[in-house]
């Protein structure tokens, strides 16, 4: 006789052993109908499972993300059944559910095409529709390898020969297909509801490895309602409008080619953006006491060896050997040489905190399938500053750190901003002793500061916990930037030390920050977030001066050359063209501001000023206009209402 304990503290006592879906049905007839699965004591299991002994028991619905994720998991299933009724000859591997939704990687000889996903998905639909069964079994580990070589899936076979003997197999029958799972999974497909899409097709390599065989993978998304596919789908397309890529061509800031891979050929643009970023971040930091530094690109490999690179990131490092066989390794991070400008004389306490920025260019190999134009390159610049203070400095430099950074977005348009902490990784340097000292500290600074935060379990660096900010942009997608990260172990093992009030040596602890992290990434997210509409401070180009006809280009280079003096960033367009297609052509590569000049301008000194995103134009004198369009270039944080259009 099972009492049962619900989330709200209430408690239920039944005479019999009973299911999940039977417990929902007596809480209520609704949560019956929403009900996904049930957790029992922590665990999530199939709603069908059975509670035969007292346990805490909540009913997991697709409110909740837990049930988000087993739905998107069970599309992936459907869509495989999909798959092997319309396609009998195609191999199924894995499927798992993922951001947003799920993928299925299939091993087929012809390449799936859009009209085959029109089909799959409509194939998905009646399956739906049948509202078949689901039902888990448990079998055999050689039973079920053999029964999927003889159904010719050598992928799912290869999976169970992999499995450690003693562990369960179970499988899942859904009408006429069964697939290896550890489950658990809806109730019927009948649950899935009908709110997913496919949306694309992409090459996988089987395991992720290059080695192995490419695998077609299908993408797909779901959701508890139509109304939210529809939002998504809507994002998905403005998503498109908003790529970074084909804006930085029609703007002119910057290409790829393969020749590079993963790096960027910055045009004259585009650099202007990123000079700016630099130039704006340079200044934060020197008003918050920052001292820059540069170190070497390249330097040998015993130095990476001794902070514990080699071994833990060695696979992502660029390396080359010089004639006289010694290895060198172009720099994944800017911290060891950091240290080096630390430990170069004899520190006492009482510099500290020191405070070291570097705009570092590090390299760093990602594999070509993961390489999206700045958003993941190999070769991209950091706004790296590393702060070395006492233990009981870590609480203020953390507070005075998160301070600048959500100050810093805000100067971008970032409002939303998300802060995770991020505990030990599996794999990472140092022992459980410093790890949680670094965690304490970390955690009592971001605690001190009065920020909420949430918990981001095993995803800290290999060298010590941290914090992300994460922004959330003008479509409501998340981006992670900026993170600070509490380090003991580093500065220990790079010998770092200082004098203390004791006379005796002392081991520095290491914060290490970035606030745009990669300076290419946030190029790319500021693009997208302002539709390449950037504020007027930002924009790489701020004003063209057109003709209108060739009566105006003296005055009009007059008023390049005046605003050029109120440091703006002004080209003159003097083509043999109609007014009307300049307008055109400098609206798309998204110039602020347009001015306009032709006879009546050069006889009253005025300049006729059209601004992007509004309709009409103000007429003002030039001179006036030089002090409007100044102010307006010099006004930080200002704006426009493009970002969300």
């Amino acid at each position: 006789m099972p009492d049962i304990r619900l989330p709200d503290g209430s408690m239920r006592s039944y005479a019999a052993p009973l299911t999940g879906a039977e417990i929902a049905a007596d809480i209520g007839k609704r949560l019956a109908k929403d009900a996904l699965a049930v957790r029992i004591d922590g665990e999530l299991r199939d709603l069908g499972t059975l509670v035969e002994d007292d346990a805490e028991v909540a009913i997991v619905t697709a409110a909740e993300p837990d049930g988000l994720e087993l739905l998107r998991h069970d599309a992936a299933h459907v869509m495989a059944e999909a798959v092997k009724e319309l396609y009998p000859e195609t191999q199924v591997t894995i499927g798992p559910a993922i951001e947003n939704g799920f993928y299925y990687d299939f091993a087929r000889e012809h390449p799936f095409t859009p009209e085959d996903l029109e089909r799959i998905e409509a194939r998905m639909r009646e399956i739906v529709a049948r509202n078949e069964t689901i039902t888990r079994e448990v079998w055999d580990r050689d039973e079920a390898a053999r029964f999927f070589r003889e159904q010719g899936e050598a992928y799912k076979a290869e999976i169970i020969e992999d499995i450690p003997a003693g562990e369960a197999i179970t499988l899942y029958r859904q009408g006429g297909f069964i697939d290896l799972c550890r489950g658990p999974h809806l109730p019927s497909t009948g649950r899935l509801g009908t709110a997913f899409k496919l949306t694309k097709v992409a090459g996988a390599y089987w395991r992720g490895d290059s080695r192995n065989a490419m695998l077609q993978r299908i993408y797909g998304t779901a959701w508890p309602s139509d109304k939210e596919l529809k939002a998504y789908l809507h994002q998905l397309e403005e998503a498109e409008r908003r790529d970074h890529r084909r804006l930085g061509r029609e703007m002119g800031l910057f290409h790829f080619q393969e020749e590079a891979p993963g790096a960027v050929f910055w045009h004259p643009k585009g650099w202007t953006l990123f000079l700016s970023l630099v130039d704006y971040m340079r200044r934060r930091q020197q008003e918050a006491g920052y001292l820059e530094i540069n170190t070497p690109d390249i330097m040998d490999r015993s130095l990476w060896e001794q902070s514990g690179h080699w071994e833990t990131f060695g696979e992502h490092m660029y390396t080359t050997e010089t004639p006289d066989e010694r290895v060198y390794a172009l720099k994944p991070m800017n911290c060891p040489g950091c240290v080096q400008v630390f430990k170069h004389g004899i520190r006492s306490y009482r510099e500290l905190p020191v405070r070291m920025s570097e705009f570092g260019k590090v390299h760093r190999y990602e594999p070509s399938g993961a390489l999206h134009g700045l958003l993941r390159v190999r070769a991209f610049a950091q706004d790296d500053a590393h702060i070395f203070c006492t233990l009981d400095q870590i609480t203020d430099e953390c507070i005075a750190v998160c301070k600048l950074i959500l100050s810093i977005y805000r100067d971008f348009g970032f409002e939303d901003v998300h802060i995770k902490f991020a505990d030990r990784p599996e794999k990472r340097v140092g022992s459980d002793d410093i790890w949680d000292k670094s965690e304490a500290a970390l955690r009592a600074a971001i605690e001190s500061s009065g920020l909420d935060y949430t918990l981001n379990p095993g995803e800290g660096a290999f060298y010590g916990p941290k914090l992300e900010f994460v922004l959330r942009d003008a479509i409501g997608r998340d981006w992670q930037c900026g993170t600070l990260q509490v380090d003991l172990n580093l500065p220990e093992r790079l010998g770092a030390h200082y004098i203390g009030e004791d006379g005796n040596k002392h081991t520095p602890v290491m914060l290490h920050r970035a606030l745009f992290g990669s300076l290419e990434r946030f190029a790319g997210i500021l693009i997208e977030h302002y539709a390449g509409r950037l504020p007027m401070w930002l924009a790489p180009l701020q004003v063209v001066v057109a003709t209108i006809t060739s009566d105006g280009d003296d005055y009009a280079r007059e008023v390049a050359q005046v605003l050029r003096a109120g440091g703006l960033r002004v080209e003159v367009d003097l083509r043999n063209e109609k007014i009307n297609y300049k307008v055109r052509e400098h609206s798309v590569q998204k110039v602020p501001v347009l001015i306009a000049v032709g006879k009546r301008e050069v006889e009253e000194r005025s300049v006729s000023i059209r601004r992007l995103g509004r309709k009409g134009q103000e007429s003002l004198g030039l001179e006036e206009a030089a002090r409007v369009l100044k102010a307006d270039a010099e006004r930080i944080g200002d704006l426009p209402a493009m970002a969300a259009e």
